[in-house]
């Protein structure tokens, strides 16, 4: 058994987002990524190409875009994004949104490509 306490968690920016990887580097068969989206001026979608993903809303709210269509999130929804759908998360003004998403694929470096589907311009408050 692995425990890996919330403060080891290190993380990166991405595009339009911050995201921490808990499982990185252990040989899991599933990822795991908590993500805190940023409300930008620009934001694009991406997909996972090799397996859907589940998103949890721990805090915050505000929108997912999946496919052209945006559905309300708030906390303890929770979401499932089928594989190869183009969607993004974008948090309401003013709110600090953090995501758990479990991805069942060991890795999300090769499962993860950004696409050039502008979300942000689809966006009405």
């Amino acid at each position: 058994m692995t425990v890996i306490g919330g403060a080891q968690v290190e993380f990166t920016e991405l595009p339009g987002r911050h995201s921490g990887d808990p499982l990185q580097n252990l040989g899991a068969a599933s990822s795991l990524r908590v993500s805190r989206p940023e409300r930008t001026a620009s934001r694009l979608a991406h997909v996972h190409p090799h397996s859907e993903e589940v998103i949890y809303v721990k805090s915050g709210s505000g929108a997912v875009y999946i496919e052209g269509e945006f559905h309300r999130i708030e906390p303890g929804d929770t979401v499932l994004v089928p594989a190869g759908a183009a969607h993004a998360t974008v948090p309401d003004a003013g709110s600090e949104m953090e995501l758990i998403c479990f991805f069942p694929h060991p890795n999300l470096q090769d499962n993860i490509q950004e696409t050039d589907i502008e979300v942000m311009k689809e966006v009405r408050e």
